[in-house]
């Protein structure tokens, strides 16, 4: 494919390194002349100094040969802006937006359907809900993200003793008060979509999509996670502070932030009510001991200095028995931490450049449907599709229950307006809808073909 990355920070040079590994053509854009040398003197790739939300700039780079333009500048509007001005390029143009502000976080489905993009990628709500999974969840359980992180699909296997074994399918959800989808079973070799009427047996490996809340009731109830944690501190109240705050009390962890900022504290206890916001400095020793850092169960280090995330992780290993998580900027300090007993480092733009990089490898082997993303599940021997609604066609406006899909597959979740739904047969697809679809023996384009004849 022809891609345009518009923006040479750290999330655009990994997707100019990435891309270019995949043999894709790269033009890279930016304002700052040195940026571009360096990027084109390491890599080859062409680049282009200017504006990119400029149409004589994105002519030079190429925009009317262009399949898939991304731009990751530091500004969400310039984002925004420079996406509008590819797809009026005149020439059929994917476009997808770095938006970082939490402001458009709930207006992101309204953004792609008006502005006609085919992402937007948030790294600190990613981030954060790579942290808040490691908080969570089991060790046992294995965790496939989709739609942005909004929808889970939850890996284990059931265990002798286990209150699973012997249940049938359609009694999940009453039995446990929770919306959760057994949407495969693994049995020995054999993959399947279960029925209601079928039972969980002793080793079968299932993939259930629930939500973080649902997830959380689910595991406790059935005992997979005898001790999940109860409290959590945070260092740090920003962008990925805020979304991590606000996915724990969601689930009923107790969390304390403690920010130096005392504006951003306001904010913080404005915003979510039912966390502990502390103003004060989280470098101080002294201070987290007095609040209670040697008892909590989680603890994430997400100030804006690297060094200092790193030293405070390793001061709250000595003093706890918490779960940590530290976020580092700097991509070269990838290497440096691998040598430190850290539970888990997480690298927004990593994060960001890795989802961005598979919608491009999708994107290049699907023809114009509306499908946004492949996954390979259970060793190859299912899929999981994710589809955008751009408009109405033939699985809309029916009650899920009453569409004449083909054998094998399950409608896993639908997110509608950033909020997910579980599927349970009454609810409707419409357009602006995101849908995960899984699928054991098919392959899929478009939405549509997952009907039958």
């Amino acid at each position: 494919m022809n891609v345009i990355i518009v923006g040479c920070g750290n999330v655009g040079c990994t997707l100019v390194e990435n891309l270019r590994n995949e043999k894709h053509n790269i033009v890279i854009v930016d304002k700052e002349e040195e940026k571009i040398r360096e990027v084109t003197d390491e890599q080859d790739v062409l680049g282009v100094v200017g504006d990119g939300v400029s149409y004589q700039t994105l002519l030079e780079a190429g925009i009317e040969h262009t399949d898939l333009l991304i731009a990751v500048t530091n500004s969400d509007e310039q984002n925004l802006l420079c996406c509008v001005m590819a797809k009026r390029s005149g020439r059929f143009c994917r476009t997808i937006a770095r938006v970082r502000n939490p402001i458009y976080n709930t207006e992101i489905s309204y953004l792609r359907r008006e502005l006609g993009l085919a992402l937007i990628i948030n790294p600190e709500l990613i981030a954060s809900a790579e942290i808040a999974r490691h908080f969570q969840y089991p060790d046992k359980v294995r965790v496939d993200t989709f739609t942005r992180g909004h929808i889970e699909l939850l890996h284990l296997t059931v265990e002798e003793g286990s209150v699973l074994v012997g249940m049938a399918v359609r009694n999940i959800q009453s039995r446990f008060k929770c919306k959760v989808l057994i949407c495969m079973i693994q049995r020995g070799r054999k993959a399947f979509v279960p029925g209601y009427d079928d039972t969980i047996e002793v080793g079968d490996d299932l993939v259930i999509s629930a939500t973080p809340s649902d997830a959380n009731i689910f595991f406790r109830k059935t005992g997979i996670f005898k001790h999940p944690p109860r409290s959590a501190m945070i260092i740090g109240g920003g962008t990925v502070g805020f979304y991590l705050a606000k996915r724990l009390t969601e689930v009923g962890i107790r969390t304390k932030i403690i920010e130096i900022d005392e504006s951003r504290c306001v904010f913080l206890n404005e915003q979510i009510p039912k966390a502990t916001v502390i103003h004060g400095d989280g470098g101080d020793e002294r201070l987290l001991l007095r609040e209670g850092i040697g008892g909590v169960e989680s603890f994430a280090a997400l100030t804006g200095i690297d060094e200092e995330n790193v030293l405070l992780t390793l001061f709250a290993k000595r003093v706890s028995h918490a779960k940590t998580n530290v976020k580092l900027r700097r991509l070269n300090y990838s290497n440096a931490v691998g040598n430190i007993q850290l539970d888990q480092v997480v690298f927004p733009s990593l994060l960001t450049a890795d989802y961005i990089t598979k919608y491009a490898r999708t994107m290049s082997h699907m023809s114009d449907g509306n499908i946004e993303n492949v996954f390979q599940l259970e060793h190859g021997r299912a899929r999981a599709f994710e589809f955008f609604i751009r408009e109405s066609n033939a699985v809309t406006g029916i009650p899920i229950s009453q569409l004449n899909l083909k054998k094998d597959l399950i409608i896993a979740s639908i997110t509608r307006d950033e909020k997910v739904i579980i599927p349970t047969g009454r609810e409707e697809i419409k357009v602006g809808d995101n849908v995960l679809v899984l699928s054991v023996k098919g392959q899929f384009e478009d939405i549509n073909q997952i009907l039958e004849a």
